[in-house]
């Protein structure tokens, strides 16, 4: 048994391109709460033990005061650096502008979390109840064990109305374990009509009820024995194209080929919503302050 608190990993090395800024740092109530704000309340209040941030040299300094300010003395606090550069020699491209993705961030955390862990997006509300059941779950899971999980989500309550959305679609068993997961770079909402686009950039119609992935997984430490291999050949196969990017799901398709894990797919009645554009800011806005008013959290969180 794993008598040890989970670790929560934030991914938060976004440039936030399609938002115009860093929605990382942008506030959404009155008092100054960012959504990483939530996120760490409801973790905190869960039975997570410590705090690992994925950043940016870039935006360090503005990141860390925030962070500091707030949770100093409070929780244990870490950060990551995930850099353009933070690649092979041979890898490293002067023209690329973006990180390399939410897998690369992934394989960076190998030699700084040895526990339980499970990793956030930091644009993503997820809910006070899903970070219950992931820390319910990785409190009773052995760290030398293969089972992994994620929290899922459907499909028609994590789209945006302002545009394309990315989200890891899944295949799911019939008994809550994960086949496989696809990411989809580019879901819309079309008169109505939820779809994607293909490998051959065609878009096609997709189930609303379609279980996706936000990019909350739970992991014990032996996850890192996966994704080394699989990234330097991406890095080989991708280093002339600026956009590539290396995500989660590659990793955990290649977890579930190799029989020596699963991956439980949990789910919870929790309310997803974010933030892709800025235009989903007043939206958010409003349902931070229904919960507010609700008493789910209190106007200060901190």
């Amino acid at each position: 048994m794993s008598n040890s608190k989970p670790t929560l990993v934030i991914l938060a090395a976004g440039m936030g391109s399609r938002y115009g800024g860093l929605k990382q740092l942008d506030t959404f109530t009155q008092e100054g709460a960012t959504i990483i704000d939530f996120s760490i309340f409801d973790a905190l209040d869960s039975g997570f033990g410590k705090l690992v941030f994925i950043i940016r040299k870039s935006f360090e300094k503005e990141f860390k005061k925030l962070m500091e300010s707030r949770y100093k003395g409070k929780v244990d606090l870490m950060y990551v650096y995930q850099e353009i550069d933070s690649v092979p020699e041979k890898y490293k491209n002067p023209e690329r502008t973006k990180p390399w993705g939410t897998g690369h961030a992934f394989l960076m955390l190998k030699n700084i979390v040895k526990e339980n862990f499970a990793i956030i997006n930091a644009d993503d509300f997820y809910g006070k109840r899903a970070f219950q059941k992931m820390a319910q779950y990785l409190t009773i899971t052995d760290k030398d064990s293969y089972k992994f999980n994620t929290m899922a989500y459907y499909l028609e309550n994590t789209m945006s109305d302002n545009g394309y959305v990315s989200r890891g679609e899944c295949k799911i068993s019939r008994n809550d374990y994960l086949i496989s997961v696809t990411e989809r770079t580019h879901i819309e909402k079309i008169n109505n009509e939820i779809l994607y686009k293909d490998d051959t950039n065609k878009f096609r119609t997709i189930d609303s009820k379609t279980i996706v992935s936000m990019n909350f997984w739970g992991f014990t430490p032996k996850c890192f024995e996966f994704g080394g291999d699989i990234f330097l050949k991406f890095l080989e196969e991708n280093k002339n194209n600026l956009k590539a990017e290396f995500f989660i799901p590659t990793v955990v398709n290649e977890i579930l080929k190799s029989d020596k894990a699963t991956v439980k797919v949990l789910k919870s009645n929790s309310k997803w919503f974010g933030v892709t554009y800025k235009e989903d800011k007043k939206k958010v806005q409003k349902e931070i302050e229904k919960l507010i008013n609700t008493n789910v959290y209190p106007s200060k969180l901190w």
